[in-house]
């Protein structure tokens, strides 16, 4: 049977504090930083060499999606009632909203070195120290919306710019491509300063610290912001029932995109699963 997964306002506070204890006990076990390891190996640009499967390709949101569920399985090994909550954050767009309480997420880092000090995911509890993807630090950091360079969170109509496409993807199959929702949605443009992050990528940037960078899954709030990226891309599979993935078949022998990029059959590292395997989930999960 499937489970569902709630917007995070609508956590009742028992949900919440299971939700945390499990990915506490995902750290302590030493797991949780084996998803940041994973995360940090696929992510690459256009400008790396090989094959690109997690950002700046096709199959940023089929990647996502199996990694979310191999998260959400590792959770509920510890609790089988937990699921990862998504967070809309084109609704609660505000360092005020619920998702920054103290028994949640925690807030903002504070101004002078960027240091999360509330909620259960500061260094200072002792329960959640920064090994994967740092040279110095070990604690969280947040720098909501940049205050040095102002950037504000996307607005219902930014990501309605992306669901109105009705192609799923577009040669060249990375981040210039200027036609498909995949390359809206991550939220790459053309544009100059902060308007050029869009969606996915202006999340990140205004959330800040560790959310920059393949090791932004040091930050808890990584796999509820994604969420809320799944749920887009499952709610315009519904509506674009015969838009799908692409590219269907694998880029022609000359392409530049060929070996760099994956079609709908091939499998996504590092498991042995392709686009086509993850493109329905209901029968695993649904959304509220």
């Amino acid at each position: 049977m499937a489970y569902t997964r709630k917007n995070q306002r609508d956590l009742s506070g028992a949900e919440r504090k299971r939700f945390v204890a499990a990915v506490l006990e995902l750290k302590r076990a030493g797991r949780y930083d084996d998803f940041v390891r994973t995360h940090v190996r696929y992510y690459r640009s256009d400008g790396d060499k090989g094959l690109r499967v997690a950002h700046m390709a096709p199959s940023f949101l089929p990647w996502h999606r199996q990694y979310l569920l191999e998260f959400e399985r590792a959770l509920q090994e510890v609790d089988p009632g937990v699921t990862v909550p998504y967070w809309d954050w084109t609704q609660d767009n505000t360092p005020a909203a619920s998702l920054w309480s103290e028994d949640f997420m925690g807030g903002n880092g504070r101004r002078r070195d960027q240091q999360v000090m509330t909620g259960p995911f500061a260094y200072a509890k002792g329960h959640w120290a920064i090994e994967v993807g740092v040279t110095e630090n070990r604690f969280l950091t947040r720098n909501f919306g940049n205050p040095s360079r102002p950037i504000g969170l996307p607005t219902r109509q930014e990501l309605a710019a992306a669901t109105s496409e009705t192609v799923y993807d577009a040669y060249p199959w990375n981040s210039t491509s200027r036609m498909g929702f995949r390359n809206k949605l991550e939220g790459w443009s053309q544009e100059r300063g902060t308007g050029r992050w869009r969606n996915h990528n202006r999340v990140h940037r205004w959330v800040g610290g560790l959310m920059l960078g393949g090791a932004s899954v040091n930050d808890p709030v990584f796999w509820l912001h994604h969420a809320f990226v799944d749920l887009v891309w499952s709610r315009w599979q519904s509506r674009n029932p015969r838009a799908g993935y692409l590219p269907d078949v694998p880029p022609p022998p000359g392409s530049p995109e060929r070996g760099r990029v994956v079609a709908r059959d091939q499998p996504m590292p590092p498991w042995d699963v392709t686009p086509a395997d993850v493109a329905a989930h209901d029968h695993v999960y649904r959304y509220a």
